[in-house]
């Protein structure tokens, strides 16, 4: 199978789950006109996998975009080490979710599958050292909501609603109960 995406995270937990991969980050504008978040980011989603799927219409291919909305503010990776910090102070003490939205293709089999997980994450009061402190990682840097749940990032979170990976960077587990619809056996993730 070919992952869209050059998250390591994304490729950890296929990887682990039994996929094999082959990776070829899409080149795509990610944007989208649509109006609802989980319609926009499965639309990205798709916009990754089909780029790729046209070069290679008889592989699987799957692509996925995450963000963390705060009401219903699009909280996007930040910037800078500043932006980080207000990154992390706007979700200080406060719930937000996470929504990763997947496409998944096959051209020459006629397989196109869509879908989203939403898990609910809440922080613990942060202070300024906390903040401080987690930015000097230099973790928060490439994350959406500038955090990683998987690694240093987890002294931040209260607890959460919901799917654990799908914060880490991808839903499995819906993902795999969405392909057995179409026939795809959990023994022969290693063969897509």
């Amino acid at each position: 199978m070919i992952l869209a995406s050059k998250s390591p995270r994304r490729q950890q937990i296929l990887e682990e789950s039994g996929f094999v991969l082959e990776i070829i980050p899409a080149n795509v504008e990610e944007k989208s006109d649509k109006i609802i978040v989980e319609d926009k980011i499965m639309d990205i989603a798709n916009l990754k996998v089909v780029e790729i799927a046209k070069k290679f219409t008889q592989k699987y291919i799957l692509g996925a975009d995450t963000v963390v909305l705060l009401g219903k503010e699009i909280i996007e990776k930040p910037k800078d080490e500043k932006d980080a910090s207000k990154i992390l102070r706007k979700l200080s003490g406060r719930c937000h979710e996470v929504i990763t939205g997947y496409s998944f293709i096959n051209f020459d089999r006629n397989i196109k599958l869509t879908g989203y997980e939403k898990t609910k994450v809440y922080f613990r009061e942060l202070t300024d050292h906390m903040i401080d402190w987690y930015i000097s990682t230099k973790e928060p840097m490439d994350k959406a909501g500038a955090y990683g749940i998987q690694g240093k990032g987890a002294f931040l979170v209260e607890r959460i609603e919901g799917d654990f990976f799908n914060v880490m960077g991808f839903p499995i587990s819906n993902f795999i109960k969405n392909i057995e619809k179409i026939n795809i056996k959990i023994d022969k993730l290693s063969e897509i």
